[in-house]
Parts: structure tokens; sequence; C-alpha cells
């Protein structure tokens, strides 16, 4: 979709007049035109610029074949979907630059070498029908025969729906297709369909997401689709969530009023719908045995019941008895975190639900059954100290798969036949080599004294300080559990492109995020915004307090609302730090709900459309306090043509303000990749080589 702003528009959001003129008044604003001539012209002159200073340098090519040599090494782990005994893969290499989407068995899948069975080559795709599409993933029939195939124009959320056949491996001719939209769809049976998409004029929410989901019948025409729900025009979206399980399919739909509030409704074998009693902050991860399993982002008593649950726990919600008994659906608790705690992934199998369970950062994966008309727990013999992700479990199987890495451990995959206990069965090999290097993690309290933990990875045995990079999120409940450098929105291959060459990358776990559960998440919401912002500035200076780095060698990294944090930071506290790097950024507070996806992040920040909540976001929005004169470290800002979420707005506004200012700006702006680091392996290199180069230019390492 492409975003222009006219007073109409601004007008269509419920903004104020007076919102309207300052939008009218901004000399940067021409850049919003995302793919005029005139500001791709201006994108052009400023890659050609940033790619003189920093491809030139000889570490970039080093570090850019490094970090595609990681991507495309072949022991890298195909983790795999679990579905009615299959494992499902899509896998990117030097030999598929776009992607293969492949399966084997869930038995052979444990073999060295597995026996895959290609089913969609994108490579060819794309070549066949002169395109460059980006794989979304796929959706499958209760059958296991078809899938809904999600396909992208250079990697953003809009995307195309075809049906592709398992056994002919092709798209089936006359088979389900949705145009170009951000939508969903899903099966509720073979032969039909809910999906939500882009119908025309008011069929979208403000936030950009459909207002109806429709159900579709094969054999009928798309417009014949008949509605069964509407959401409002103020809501984020209406979308269809369907649990295929052994014992028929269950369709919800989910009707997601805010960021973090739900409603949702099941569907009736008629297409009528009725509200389920759930409380709002209900998050919903899965279902097993006719029994939904919510993890709870606030307290709830369910009604009738002498019960309070706390936030943060993780309960199940008795469907079945609600639906085929009507009677009052039974809740009942499988875990409740404590105050260091934080429910992470969850999977719900056949068998068992499965949950990744962290505590002071790091992580245990938890096993819950439900026997004798209670759940029972069982912790699974996985290493500690570092990150456990549940991969998955299959609804039509008692098989689940888990991972375990840590900043100085590579991944390993373990597999449970429900019985054994977890084995591994998948290795990758160690990227760099991790005995010089030991990863630490300290406490610093925060301006109003709250506790706030980060990890250090560093040279062992350093004796002065040395060229550090501090990366945090500090968003939306997202979590910074210890990785392998592996994962292409957060620092990738550090390990060989930084640390083994004497660097320090520091990880801060700040309020915002969702590392100590929905509490650590609410404390900075809205009005308390700034508690993040304070949070990382208390990191930096720990860091540097303790001897660690100093103002000169300490640069930041962010993407995304990460570009929120330090942009923030950049602009509050100047002097704790040297060099910034900032991602396909949000930045501007003031206007952010009027692109993108932006409307839908209200219940994160504020509303700039009500005068309270807009003056609590003017007093931190970096674009409305960069000032001339002031001495700001330099500044890479790096972002996507093709991000329809957050676009690439801000980045090039924000560049070229602080460039008509006399700062030490640079920018880069690729065309693919959408609201990510790239659609290949190939432009995920470009993008972190260019950060790396970058950060080593400005701080110091040689």
């Amino acid at each position: 979709m492409r975003f222009r702003i006219l007073l109409w528009s601004a007008l269509a959001l419920g903004l104020a007049a007076a919102s309207a003129a300052v939008v009218d008044d901004d000399p940067y604003l021409w850049l919003a035109d995302i793919h005029g001539a005139r500001a791709l012209d201006w994108v052009k002159a400023q890659d050609t610029a940033s790619e003189a200073a920093l491809k030139s340098d000889p570490r970039y090519a080093r570090d850019y074949a490094a970090i595609l040599r990681s991507l495309d090494i072949q022991d890298r782990i195909p983790l795999a979907r679990l579905d009615h005994g299959q494992a499902y893969n899509f896998w990117q290499d030097a030999a598929h630059v776009r992607g293969i989407w492949r399966r084997t068995t869930i038995a052979d899948y444990a073999a060295p070498a597995p026996h895959w069975e290609t089913l969609l080559d994108l490579d060819k795709l794309d070549a066949e029908e002169h395109a460059q599409w980006v794989w979304e993933g796929a959706t499958c029939a209760p059958a296991g025969t078809r899938c809904l195939v999600r396909l992208s124009p250079g990697g953003g959320d809009a995307a195309i729906v075809r049906e592709f056949d398992l056994k002919t491996k092709a798209f089936v001719a006359d088979g389900f297709a949705l145009p170009l939209a951000k939508l969903d769809a899903a099966y509720l049976d073979a032969d039909t369909i809910l999906f939500g998409t882009d119908f025309g004029a008011g069929s979208l929410t403000r936030s950009g997401y459909p207002r109806f989901v429709k159900l579709w019948h094969r054999g009928t025409a798309l417009a014949d689709a008949r509605i069964v729900f509407a959401a409002g025009a103020g809501d984020i979206a209406a979308r269809p969530v369907v649990f295929d399980q052994p014992d028929g399919a269950t369709a919800l739909i989910a009707r997601n009023v805010s960021f973090f509030a739900s409603e949702f409704y099941l569907v009736h074998p008629d297409g009528t719908t009725k509200q389920l009693p759930l409380p709002p902050g209900a998050d919903l991860k899965g279902m097993t045995g006719g029994r939904l399993i919510l993890l709870l982002r606030d307290d709830w008593r369910p009604p009738g019941s002498a019960t309070t649950f706390t936030r943060g726990s993780l309960v199940s919600y008795d469907l079945d008895a609600l639906v085929r008994q009507w009677r009052a659906p039974q809740v009942q608790l499988l875990y409740a975190p404590g105050p260091h705690d934080a429910i992470g992934d969850v999977s719900a199998g056949r068998d068992a639900v499965y949950a990744a369970i962290y505590r002071n950062v790091t992580g245990s994966v938890i096993a819950f059954r439900y026997r004798a008309a209670k759940w029972t727990q069982e912790t699974l013999a996985l290493p500690a100290g570092g990150s456990v992700g549940v991969v998955a479990a299959d609804a039509y199987g008692p098989e689940a798969q888990f991972t375990y890495e840590s900043f100085l451990a590579p991944p390993t995959l373990y597999a449970t036949d429900g019985a054994s206990a977890p084995a591994a069965i998948k290795s990758q090999a160690p990227l760099f080599d991790a005995g010089g290097l030991v990863a630490e993690q300290f406490w610093v309290a925060s301006r109003d004294g709250v506790k706030v933990p980060y990890f250090l990875i560093h040279p062992r045995g350093a004796h002065s300080a040395i060229p550090t990079i501090l990366y945090s999120y500090g968003g939306f409940e997202l979590s910074l559990n210890p990785w392998y450098w592996n994962d292409g929105h957060r620092p990738l291959d550090a390990g060989q492109v930084w640390l083994a060459e004497g660097g320090a990358v520091a990880v801060a776990n700040i309020r915002g995020g969702g590392e100590f559960g929905p509490a650590w998440h609410q404390a900075a919401l809205k009005d308390h915004r700034q508690r993040a912002f304070d949070d990382f500035a208390a990191v930096a200076r720990d860091l540097e307090r303790r001897g660690l780095t100093t103002p000169r060698q300490l640069g930041i990294v962010g993407a995304s609302n990460g570009g929120v944090l330090t942009t923030v930071t950049m602009t509050q506290h100047p002097e704790l730090l040297a060099a910034v790097v900032c991602q396909r950024p949000l930045i501007d507070m003031l206007r952010y709900t009027r692109y993108g996806a932006g409307a839908s992040w209200v219940s994160e920040y504020g509303d700039p459309a009500k005068p309270a909540e807009r003056a609590t976001l003017a007093k931190y929005s970096a674009y409305q306090n960069v000032r001339p004169g002031v001495s700001y470290p330099a500044i890479l800002f790096i972002t996507e043509t093709s991000d329809d979420r957050v676009t690439p707005v801000w980045a090039r506004m924000m560049a070229a303000k602080m460039e008509a200012q006399g700062h030490d700006v640079l920018f880069n702006e690729s065309q693919e990749g959408g609201h990510g680091p790239g659609a290949t392996n190939a432009a995920q290199a470009e993008m972190w080589a260019l950060s790396y180069v970058y950060l080593k230019q400005k701080l110091g390492l040689k």
C-alpha cells in the first residue's frame, strides 16, 4: 500500500485541525511520498553516499562474506512445523536464494540427512512469473492435502494467497485465491475458508487491517462470500483463528480491539458467532483436548468463580464443555509465574502443552498434561543457563521439538516422542571460538530505583575499556533472551565479526519488554514510556562506571520500536555514546498513527490526537526534539522501501532533518525486505555488514 499525506486523510483519522497544520508545515514531508520520483531520487543519492563511505572499507567485504556464510551453512538447523506426522520447513541458502518449501516425515527428519521432498521452489516460481515473491508461510487444510500459501512482493505485510495441492505440487487452478492485501485466511474444512482482506472502501480499519471476516465455500465466487463478523473501524483488525484437532476443527474470530486486548467469538457451523466470556487481555496460545490455552495479561476472576488468576499466568479454558455440554467452562491453572518469571513460547500438542518458562531471563521447558481432570507438570531435561524455545508440537501425534542456545553455545534441537526425555537430534557447529569469551549478567538501578538486568558478552579477562554495542528493544512484550547471533532482527553474527575481533556486546532487558511478564511490559506503557529510556541510559552508564567501555567507544543499535529507543537516547543523552545504528525505525511520535500500521500501536505509546497523551509524546519524540548546534553521536539509518508496517518515512525524514541541521548522518534504504532484515540471506548480510562496519569506524574497533 502506498501512503500519501493529504489534509483529508488527517481528518479521516480524527485528528485535530491544529495537528494537520503542523503536518503541512513540515519541510521534509515530501519524503513521505514513498514511491514518488523526488523521494526515490533522494534515497538513491543517500544510498550512493552511504555505500561509498562503508562499502569502500575493506572490512565490509570481509564481514559481508562471513555473515553470508553463517546464513548459508548447511548445518543450520531447519526448524520445522509438525503436522500429521510430517515436518514442514522453508529453507534458504546459496543454492536457493529465494527459498524452497519442503517436507519429510517426522521420523526421517531426525536423521542426519533427511530425504526432503520439495513442494515449492520460489526461485523457479519467480523465474517463471518474472516476479520477486517472498515466502510468508502456509496454512493447510485439516485433511492435509491442500494449503493456503502466502506470498509477498518485496517482503511487506501485504500478500497474496494461492491454494496449493500437496499431491500435485502445483497451485490449484480453480482454488481459493486472494489478491494482494493485508489479509488473513484459514481453512474451516477442506472446502471452506474463513478470511479477511481488503474488500474496498470501508473494509479496512484505521490501522489498515481487515474489518470483516467472510465465509467462502469452494466452487462459489469470491464476491459471494458471506460476512460472518464485522469489527469497528477503530479496532485493530478482525481475523480468523482455526484450531485443527483430531476431533474436528474449532473456528474462532479474534476481534483485536487494541494491540493487547481482544474479544473472541466462536463460529458455529451455520456461520453465526457467539462471544466467549474471556478477559480482554487474554493471549490465545493454542488448543488441546477441547481446551483453549490462555496467557493472562491481567488478573482475572472468571464469571461465577471464586478464584482469581494473576496476570502472567497460563490457564486452560474448557471450551468443549461450553460448546457441547452447554455448561460453564472450567478454568484451570497450569502455571503462575513469580516476580522474576515469564512465560515464553507455548505450543499445544495432542498430548501435552509445552511452555518455555524463564526466570531471570534464562529458561526451561515444562510439559503440562491433562490427567484425571487436572493438569500435571514436568520440567524437561534440557540444558540450563540459556534460552529454550518450543519449536513445535504435533496436534495429531505425540511428538514435540525444542531448542537450546546461548550467547556462546550454538543451537541444538531436541525432540521427544511424548514418552521419553528430549534427545538432541540436530546441532549447529560453532561459528566462532568462544573459549576466550564470557557472558555475564549484571543488574543496575534505573532512575526510579527499579533493578534492571543486562547481559555483557566480552573477551575474557579484558583489562581496559573496549568498543561496545549496546542493544535493546523495550516494547510490545518482546523479550531479549540469550541467542546465538542467528536472528537477523537482532545483532546478527556478532560472534564472528565483532566479539572475535575484540569488541563487546551488551543486551539490556529494559521495561517495556516481556522479560518478567506482563507487569514488566505494562510498567513502560504510554505515560510511563520514559522508564524504558531511563533503563537503557542506566545500563549505558553502568557499563562506563564499571570501566567496561567509554562514551567514545559505546554505540547503540535498535530496530522498529528500537528506533524510538535509540533516537530518544541520542537526543536525551548524547554524552553517553559515540554512534547509533537505527534500523527500519519508528521515530516521529506525533505523526506515527498516520502511516503504515501506526494506528494499531496507540495502546503501547498513546494517541497523539488526545492532548494529554500528545503532550507526553512530544516530551520525548526525537523528531521534534533534535536540535541544531548539539553534539549528537553519529548515526546510520537503515530502512526498506517495501516496509508497509512502520514504513521508511520516519528514517527518511529524520535523516533529512538531521543532515540539514549539520549532524553526522548516513542513510541507506533497500527496496526489498518489508519490515525485516531482508528478503534473502544476501540482503540480511548486507544490512548487518553495513551496521558493523559503521560501528567499527565510529567506535574504533580495529
